[in-house]
């Protein structure tokens, strides 16, 4: 019974241990919803977001002009930036 739990307390920390990598893309930039809607969009990398224009992104759930703000300088500190319309 014990090594039952202690399997489990070992799968559990994994688990959210896998979570938490997969999710830190843009983390402390943007706020959650922010980072949720890029995550739905497949964006998980500066590189994908470059392909977006700013208008594209501004369209999705969690990005406003502060948002976007803090966004686009990370992304020129990053020296990378949005496609142009």
């Amino acid at each position: 019974m014990i090594n039952l739990v202690i399997m489990a307390r070992c799968l559990k920390s994994f688990d959210n241990d896998h979570h938490a990598e997969k999710n830190n893309f843009l983390q402390g930039v943007v706020t959650v919803p922010a980072r949720r809607a890029l995550e739905n969009k497949k964006i998980d990398s500066l590189e994908k977001l470059s392909y977006f224009s700013e208008n594209e992104i501004m369209q999705l759930h969690g990005f406003g002009k502060n948002t976007m703000k803090k966004l686009k300088n990370y992304m020129q500190e990053q020296r990378v930036s949005f496609k142009k319309n």
